[in-house]
């Protein structure tokens, strides 16, 4: 089957391509921007990618469109091909029909660290020997790619609640069908789609009344909305996570983020040791181990699985050093995440700094209002409360429709904002001393800044 995909460079519909192709399928597919990972994953895997919708791909007359939720009406190649009567389906559709039927699907759903959570459980199946297929939204540096059709019944799958695309507003999870289900965190966003909170916890909802009678739900404790999803019906055993004190059968953590016992209300039953930041991260574990012990995988196995992970690119990923100057790469676009990736690092550099001799170290926070949901500025109050633990922030000014410079006025000097990426650069850079850590967070390509940040510090010394 000859299939070409509309929006192919999004990081599911570029898995679901690496998928199809794995599976034998001939495919092909367009976007309007091609960038890193995710295209220079689908060019090693020879899948010819076309710049642009233009109408005339048409012509390629595959045996199916699969349409990206990206794609919208208007657009010349969707309205070609309406008119054509060509065939189409969306990602989710496809995969439902094509790859997730008869297996296992495990989901990890949330407003944050779905990508994390999501690389940690398929490491941990992988490393117990269960070779499980996976579909995530990132690059975990365990694997190498971001999705694989695998070769046994287990298949584990990032769960977003965007919707599926233009005919279909669904959230995307309804099409997987999970008998294993994560449900890590849940709080407002994708506020160009959803009026309100409300409006995603339905769609939660939606989610867990797909979980069967003999499934899991795994469904952290500290999380009101999570409860007031559960409150609306379940079906299936729950097994809680992260709570602050103990409650029996509730899975929770003793000790440091990097150092911390797995206890089951009172009895330890693992213990985690590893390389990663921040209390969110310590939630994602307990999410992870709790959900591969579902299909078998005993606690103590996942948590030595959980020693060798190696996380996800774009998530404190160091891109390079120079002259003492330190830059990072981060996925965090929503202000929650910006401020518990802010706290993760701070945490992590003030115990550095502890150290006798250590040099003083400041955090500078570059970041970019990319998603839907920052560019209809409903987030914008928080920003300095995201912001709040970095020494510096600087922010990029698109044509959002508000002002940011008006929304960073709570942080007086401490930000700093520029309406391109040059001057953006030229002000960090004037900014930067040895011994800093510049954390550059958007979900989108931020235009090569990361680069161009190395090259500027080089040049200056």
């Amino acid at each position: 089957m000859h299939i070409h995909i509309l929006g192919i460079c999004g990081t599911f519909m570029g898995g679901l391509a690496a998928i199809a192709r794995e599976a034998g399928h001939r495919v092909t597919g367009c976007d309007a921007n091609v960038y890193p990972p995710m295209s220079d994953q689908l060019r090693a895997l020879g899948i010819d990618l076309i710049e642009g919708y233009t109408a005339d791909q048409i012509g390629l007359k595959p045996d199916l469109f699969v349409i990206g939720n990206v794609v919208t009406r208007g657009n010349p190649l969707i309205e070609a091909l309406l008119d054509a009567g060509s065939p189409y389906t969306s990602g989710p559709q496809w995969l439902s029909d094509h790859v997730l039927q008869g297996r296992h699907v495990l989901a990890v759903a949330g407003t944050h660290g779905k990508t994390t959570t999501t690389s940690m459980l398929a490491w941990i199946l992988q490393s117990a020997g269960l070779e499980p297929g996976f579909l995530i939204g990132g690059v975990p540096q365990n694997f190498g790619i971001s999705a694989r059709r695998g070769t046994s019944k287990f298949f584990v799958i990032e769960a977003d609640e965007y919707d599926t695309a233009f005919f279909d507003k669904r959230s995307k999870f309804v099409h997987y069908r999970p008998r294993t289900a994560i449900l890590n965190n849940l709080e407002l966003d994708h506020a160009d789609i959803f009026a309100d909170l409300a409006a995603i916890e339905t769609q939660f909802h939606h989610l867990v009344r797909t979980v069967p009678s003999q499934g899991r739900l795994v469904v952290n404790a500290r999380e009101e909305s999570l409860a007031r999803v559960l409150e609306r019906g379940c079906w299936s055993e729950v097994q809680r996570f992260g709570a602050r004190k103990e409650e029996p059968g509730t899975l929770r953590a003793r000790g440091e983020p990097d150092a911390f016992d797995v206890l089951r209300g009172s009895l330890k039953i693992a213990r985690v040791e590893w390389s990663l930041l921040g209390e969110h991260n310590q939630l994602n574990a307990l999410a992870a181990l709790a959900a591969a012990e579902h299909v078998g995988v005993a606690p103590d196995a996942a948590a030595a699985a959980l020693a060798r992970f190696q996380n996800v690119r774009r998530r404190l990923e160091l891109r390079g050093e120079v002259g003492g100057v330190k830059v990072y790469d981060d996925f965090a676009h929503h202000p929650t995440a910006m401020h518990t990736t802010i706290a993760g690092l701070r945490r992590k550099i003030d115990q550095e700094s502890a150290r006798p001799g250590a040099a003083p170290t400041r955090i500078l926070a570059v970041f970019e209002p990319r998603s839907n949901t920052m560019k209809l500025g409903s987030m914008k109050a928080q920003l300095p409360w995201a912001l709040e633990e970095a020494d510096l922030s600087f922010c990029l000014q698109g044509n959002y429709g508000w002002d940011a410079a008006a929304a960073l006025v709570p942080l007086g000097p401490q930000a700093l904002v520029a309406d391109s990426i040059d001057t953006l650069v030229v002000q960090i850079v004037k900014a930067c001393r040895s011994g800093d850590h510049v954390l550059v967070m958007s979900n989108g390509g931020f235009g090569g800044i990361h680069g161009k940040l190395l090259e500027a510090l080089a040049a200056r010394r």
